[in-house]
């Protein structure tokens, strides 16, 4: 098969070498030179600008963005439009809003253009074992993308899926991601309470390692944690920041539109939002009030 990938960051630039080794030929196009020339290096045609990326691609084109979600996406597919002709395929696999994803859809029918969105996790693991994806679009659309998909995935008939028409596969995704906060909620949380526990001296790496195997708990975040661990058992030099990308905000919003209580997603946000201040004001004002009704002795600041 035979694609253009537009945006070769760390996934973009696996998916691009992964699709090579799999006997594709893949047009990659990324802004900086030299991420260009790195993919050239493995076996992928290079291309400069969105102009010379279509240029080498025959028609009836296949073009992948991997790009941040939000505007870069509206950007990139507006200088698209005129360089591409109808029956010619747009797919986002980033982690687009799936209302994005419905409002692309059909500024792209309206030219003429088909669109599928490809919700992917994997991660910088992708290359190495294989990306999942969550595939929304029309039957022929997908069935096109067919021998691409195989080859991303882990397997042929595991790992990935078509989850129903446009917008389906990035709001599968978006889910998908929300799931993920409470997960690593929940396992930041039960491994404080053990290193707080001091006089058991438990090791938490040792912990990680023994629920690998057989544990209810086991999973691919489980591996993670243990190989971290392994490298910083005592997480020293790590701020307690932590970022969130959209998707669990994004799940929150849509379980409370369904009216579908989400407390543990919600609270994982929750709880990442905290870790990004600084001076907490909520805690010093709950502070004040435990002073004021009962006397309560306050903490001062040296």
């Amino acid at each position: 098969m035979e694609l253009g990938m537009a945006g070769l960051g760390k996934m973009g630039g696996n998916m691009t070498t992964r699709l090579v080794e799999g006997g594709h030929r893949v047009v990659g196009f990324a802004r900086t030179a030299a991420t260009v020339d790195a993919i050239v290096q493995n076996g992928a045609v290079g291309a400069h600008s969105l102009e010379e990326l279509v240029a080498k691609l025959e028609a009836p084109r296949v073009v992948w963005l991997m790009l941040p979600s939000g505007p870069t996406v509206d950007a990139t597919i507006d200088e698209l439009h005129p360089l591409l002709a109808a029956g010619d395929l747009i797919v986002d696999g980033g982690n687009s809003y799936y209302k994005d994803t419905l409002r692309r859809a059909a500024l792209v029918a309206s030219w003429g253009l088909r669109y599928v969105d490809v919700g992917t996790s994997g991660g910088i693991w992708g290359l190495q074992e294989g990306y999942s994806m969550m595939v929304g679009g029309a039957d022929d659309d997908v069935e096109r993308l067919r021998p691409a998909l195989e080859t991303l995935a882990p397997a042929k008939d595991k790992g990935w899926g078509h989850v129903g028409p446009v917008g389906a596969g990035h709001f599968v995704k978006m889910v998908h991601n929300g799931i993920e906060y409470g997960m690593m909620q929940a396992y930041a949380e039960g491994f404080a309470v053990m290193q707080a526990k001091t006089d058991f001296a438990v090791d938490l790496h040792q912990v990680s390692e023994i629920w690998r195997y057989g544990s209810v708990v086991r999973s691919w975040l489980l591996e993670l944690i243990e190989s971290a661990l392994a490298e910083n058992p005592t997480l020293k030099g790590i701020e307690p920041w932590v970022a969130d990308s959209g998707e669990g905000r994004w799940t929150v919003t849509e379980a409370m539109d369904l009216n579908i209580p989400a407390p543990v997603i919600t609270l994982a946000l929750q709880q990442r939002l905290r870790s990004r201040e600084d001076d907490p004001f909520a805690e010093r004002l709950l502070a004040m009030m435990r002073n004021k009704f009962g006397g309560h002795d306050v903490k001062r600041e040296a």
